[in-house]
C-alpha cells in the first residue's frame, strides 16, 4: 500500500504509548485527537503503588521532556537511574505530558472510542486495501455523560492497553466453573495489599493464582504482611512444573526484575513461611461460600484432586487484548494500526521503550519521513 499523508489522526489512549503517539504527531504538524475513556495514565494509575523494573531514563524520551521543558525550562525530572513507582511516573511525566500546550487542547478525558468501521463498509465487503483506506474511520464516541456521537479519522493508532481486561482462572484459559459468578469478588489486578487493602487481606488465607511477576508482586507483599500478622496464610498455585515458579531471566538488565523472582522463588521453597506453593496446579471451579466467607476451590494438582477454602483470591494470570471495538474491521486494516502492550496479545515481556520504537515506525511508514532528530538523540543518549 502506499504511504500516505494522514489527515486526521485518533489516538486512542492517553498511557504512555498513546501521548508518546500524540506528541509525535504533534511535532510533524498533523492534527490528532487522543480518546481516554478514563483518566491520563489510567491503567498505570491502577497499579499505581507498585515500583517499576526499568529506571526512568528507559521510559520517557527526549521527544516528552522537550514538550514538557517548551512550557517549563525548569521543570525537575527524577534521576534517569530512579525506580519510581506507577503513581510517581504518572505526577513526573505522564501528567505533564498530558497538560502541555503541546497535547492539551487534543486530549479528551472520559471518553470511550466503544466501535470503530469503516464509511459505507462492512467487514465482509472485500474491496482492495487502497480502497478501503480512502474511505474514513467512523468512530462511535461515548462522553463522560453518556451522550454518544460519531466521529471521523483518517488513521487510527490503538493504545489502548490489555490492563483493563483480566484472563481467566480456569483450565486451558476459560473461567473456571462459578468463576463468572464470583468475579466480582476476585481480584484480577495488582492490589495494594500493603496500603488501604491491607486490613482486607491480613489475617486471611488467600489464594494467589499465577506465575508471572504480577503473582510475584503479589506474593511477596502478602509475604511481608504476614511478617506482622502470622495467621495471614499464602497459598500459591501455578501451572509450571518447576518448583521454582518465576524464571529468571540470565543476566536481566533490569536488576529490579530479577531481585523480584529471587525472593518470590524463596518464599516459595521455603518450608518455614507464611506461603505454600503448589505447582503444575489447574483450577477447575470456584464455588463461593456466602458473603465474605470466602471461596471453595477444586483443582488437580500434579494428577491428583485437590480442595482449598480460602477467604480471598488473586488472580493474576495475565490480561488480554480486547477487540471488540474493532470487529468491522479486517484483522490487517490499512492505516489502523495496534501500538504498545496490547499489541504483544498475550506476550507480557514488553518495555515502554518497544512501544516508543513502534511509534517511530508507524510514523516513518505513514508519512515517508524520517524520524525526528529528537529520537536520533534519544537513541545516542
Amino acid at each position: 500500500m502506499a504511504r500516505m499523508e494522514p489527515c486526521r489522526i485518533a489516538v486512542l489512549g492517553a498511557g504512555p504509548i498513546g501521548l508518546e503517539a500524540a506528541v509525535y504527531a504533534r511535532r510533524l504538524g498533523l492534527p490528532v485527537t487522543v480518546y481516554e475513556r478514563g483518566r491520563v495514565g489510567e491503567h498505570v494509575q491502577r497499579w499505581g503503588h507498585v515500583r517499576l523494573f526499568s529506571p526512568f531514563a528507559m521510559n520517557v524520551t527526549a521527544l516528552g521532556r522537550a514538550a514538557i521543558r517548551a512550557d517549563d525550562p525548569g521543570f525537575e525530572f527524577p534521576s534517569d537511574n530512579d525506580c519510581i513507582t506507577g503513581r510517581e511516573h504518572v505526577a513526573a511525566y505522564l501528567d505533564p505530558l498530558a497538560h502541555t500546550t503541546a497535547l492539551a487542547d487534543c486530549i479528551r478525558l472520559e471518553t470511550q472510542v466503544l466501535y470503530a468501521g469503516r464509511r459505507g463498509l462492512l467487514k465482509d465487503d472485500a474491496p482492495p486495501d487502497e480502497v478501503r483506506a480512502k474511505q474514513p474511520f467512523r468512530l462511535l464516541i461515548r462522553d463522560a455523560k453518556g451522550r454518544e456521537r460519531i466521529e471521523e479519522a483518517d488513521v487510527i493508532l490503538d493504545c489502548t492497553g490489555t490492563y483493563g481486561r483480566h484472563r481467566w482462572l480456569g483450565n486451558g484459559g476459560i473461567p473456571a466453573a462459578g468463576e463468572l459468578a464470583a468475579e466480582p469478588h476476585i481480584a484480577y489486578g495488582l492490589g495494594d495489599v500493603l496500603g488501604d487493602q491491607r486490613n482486607h487481606y491480613a489475617g486471611k488465607t488467600i489464594l494467589v493464582v499465577g506465575a508471572g511477576h504480577s503473582a510475584a508482586t503479589s506474593v511477596c507483599n502478602l509475604a511481608r504482611l504476614a511478617e506482622d500478622n502470622t495467621a495471614t496464610w499464602v497459598i500459591w498455585l501455578a501451572r509450571c512444573t518447576s518448583t521454582q515458579p518465576i524464571r529468571r531471566i540470565p543476566n536481566d538488565p533490569l536488576k529490579e526484575r530479577d531481585r523480584l523472582a529471587v525472593k518470590a522463588n524463596t518464599y516459595a521453597t521455603r518450608p518455614d513461611g507464611n506461603v505454600e506453593f503448589h505447582n503444575q496446579t489447574f483450577i477447575e471451579a470456584i464455588e463461593p461460600l456466602g458473603p465474605d466467607k470466602g471461596f471453595r476451590v477444586a483443582a488437580r494438582c500434579a494428577g491428583k484432586d485437590k480442595t482449598w477454602d480460602v477467604e480471598r483470591i488473586i488472580g493474576n494470570v495475565g490480561y488480554a487484548p480486547d477487540t471488540n471495538l474493532r470487529r468491522e474491521l479486517h484483522e490487517r486494516e490499512p492505516n489502523y494500526y495496534t501500538l504498545g502492550m496490547k499489541s504483544q496479545g498475550r506476550d507480557s515481556n514488553f518495555l515502554l521503550r518497544n512501544g516508543y520504537e513502534q511509534i517511530r515506525d508507524v510514523f516513518r511508514f505513514i508519512t515517508g519521513r524520517a524520524e525526528l532528530d529528537l529520537y536520533k538523540q534519544d537513541k545516542r543518549g
